[in-house]
């Protein structure tokens, strides 16, 4: 969600049971201002909250331009000073994959060999490398795949140049109320997988400048998001079951919308038995 926006749109999410408190709201519009100065961004946005055990990872995104190309991704444990995080790479998101658990809270900790597979602790020794993984190489890792699952966007709120590169749509007014409760109105904000796979006639009817990206409506397992009206119906609010604290807000016939997360990093697998 919008850092220039931020207190406002916590009000919007708290139906959840999830915020920050007042202190921690002042401190990180402050800062995130300032983020966004340093690193000369274009916009900054607060991704949200990892719970560990011994403390929190506070996560902001940098952007630029082209709203498609890779986010810069900065974390904080106070709020106050930020560390810019590495761009994930394949081996580091399948390794992260495999722990599991809840996160310490602390960038340095170091997953033993034990905790990972057998197969990639023998080629890691063959490398001459130490089979660990750091905390903050997971910590990488899983907000890119909660990103990818579940990071989205209303329909229409940003649009693709004959260029490629993607630019919030300036004439976005909002969706419909009526639009607005259908998983069919909101996308995933990451490369589409199942748009490529549809027909020619399936095309047909879309507008490519604002339908290139995959919507809710095919998501597995179905039933993963649940649709709900809130703030006397002003507000629709989606929240995901399979990555349990994420939540998306709309206030409809408005430019207002957003997401945020506060969890504990960890992947609902057992969602499909619970359907």
């Amino acid at each position: 969600m919008e850092a220039a926006s931020l207190p406002a749109a916590l009000e919007l999410v708290a139906g959840g049971g999830v915020g920050l408190s007042p202190e921690k709201r002042a401190v990180l519009g402050a800062s995130l201002l300032l983020l966004q100065r340093d690193y000369r961004f274009e916009r900054v946005w607060f991704w949200g909250c990892i719970q560990g055990v011994r403390g929190a990872y506070y996560i902001a995104e940098g952007l630029g331009p082209d709203r498609a190309a890779p986010r810069s991704r900065l974390y904080s444990l106070n709020c106050v000073e930020w560390s810019l995080l590495l761009p994930v790479t394949k081996e580091m998101a399948a390794r992260a994959e495999q722990l599991t658990g809840r996160f310490q809270g602390d960038p340095s900790f170091e997953y033993e060999y034990t905790e990972i597979n057998a197969e990639d602790a023998e080629r890691l020794f063959e490398d001459g490398k130490e089979p660990v993984i750091k905390e903050e190489a997971r910590l990488i890792a899983t907000i890119e795949q909660i990103d990818r699952a579940v990071g989205i966007i209303p329909r229409g709120a940003f649009v693709k140049t004959p260029l490629g590169s993607v630019h919030e749509n300036r004439n976005f007014e909002g969706l419909s109320l009526t639009e607005a409760k259908k998983l069919s109105s909101y996308f995933h904000f990451t490369e589409p997988v199942n748009l490529k796979n549809k027909t020619l006639l399936e095309k047909a009817d879309l507008d490519p400048s604002t339908d290139f990206l995959d919507s809710l409506e095919h998501d597995i397992p179905q039933g993963s998001w649940t649709v709900q009206l809130e703030k006397g119906g002003t507000v629709v609010v989606l929240r995901s079951l399979l990555w349990l604290g994420l939540t998306f807000y709309h206030v409809p016939m408005t430019k207002q919308y957003g997401y945020v997360y506060f969890g504990t990093g960890e992947k609902n697998l057992d969602l499909p038995f619970m359907l």
